[in-house]
């Protein structure tokens, strides 16, 4: 079985319905396309300071070449970027300087200027690269605090436990879109286990569950004592002394820092949720008596 399961589309697909706090990650263009749009984008350009160039004689005409690279930037990303800068160079060399229509250079200004224009787009398409994460980073921390705030506000008229933990299990995939996992245990033994997103619990994912709990931190996937696990746990106690885990089956590239504080916070709603069920059964129990 594979870390992230192939069925994992399909699984989220399904869940659209009927999920309330699923999300769409801002969407990234695929690479091919970037790359296309560059070569696109550049020619247009190149057009454009030819025309600019025949018909009048205006200075720093290679700065045409700089907006495929912002461009490129800010919608394609950083791959795009830099080939939008390097063909923008390229291209001010063959059409634009002397002799034309060869990459030879006769005057050494020229040399200066080509290296010139490279440099800046070069910078300008990382400056583009950033403020596009940032962007991206932004969307998704306002997505992930939107469902936060839905989950905390649904998970409360939740009617018992098992609802809790579909509903926090379901919420886990919406935010981050990997295979996710809540256990609820006591002490070692697992009382209950609800898997979202194609995947089934191994044992060895149990004995790193159990690790992190026991341990009161994060247990990794890969890292001991979870080295053969598919999940990275963490563990959730209550103010009633319940204890439960909830996991996630992270890629390697998809773990990041935001992750843990946003898993934290959940992991408090979640526990906070548990209590109340706690407190309603205990209540219950006082007026059976």
């Amino acid at each position: 079985m594979t870390r992230v399961e192939s069925g994992l589309d399909g699984e989220i697909a399904g869940l659209r319905a009927d999920n309330p706090f699923l999300v769409e990650a801002p969407s990234q263009a695929p690479a091919l396309t970037g790359y296309v749009a560059s070569v696109l984008m550049t020619a247009a350009a190149t057009v454009v300071a030819i025309g600019i160039d025949s018909g009048m004689n205006i200075p720093n005409v290679s700065l045409v070449f700089v907006i495929p690279v912002i461009i490129a930037g800010v919608t394609f990303g950083l791959g795009a970027s830099v080939c939008s800068a390097i063909l923008g160079a390229l291209a001010y060399n063959f059409f634009l300087t002397e002799p034309r229509y060869t990459l030879a250079v006769s005057d050494p200004a020229n040399v200066w200027a080509i290296a010139l224009l490279l440099f800046v787009g070069l910078i300008v398409s990382s400056v583009a690269f950033t403020a596009r994460r940032r962007a991206i980073n932004a969307a998704v921390l306002t997505q992930q605090a939107n469902l936060l705030q839905d989950y905390s506000r649904d998970i409360g008229a939740a009617g018992d436990t098992k609802a809790v933990v579909s509903m926090t299990s379901k919420a886990l995939v919406a935010l981050f879109n990997v295979p996710a996992v809540v256990m609820l245990m006591s002490g070692k033994d697992v009382v209950s286990a609800t898997t979202t997103g194609g995947v089934e619990l191994q044992a060895a994912d149990i004995d790193a569950a159990r690790s992190s709990l026991v341990m009161g931190s994060v247990a990794r996937a890969g890292v001991y004592p979870a080295v053969a696990s598919r999940f990275d746990f963490w563990p959730v106690t209550t103010a009633a002394g319940q204890t439960a885990v909830i996991g996630l089956a992270f890629a390697p590239d998809q773990r990041a820092i935001s992750s843990e504080t946003t898993i934290a916070t959940l992991g408090r709603i979640f526990a906070l949720a548990l209590d109340n069920q706690h407190f309603r059964a205990g209540n219950g129990a006082s007026q059976v008596r």
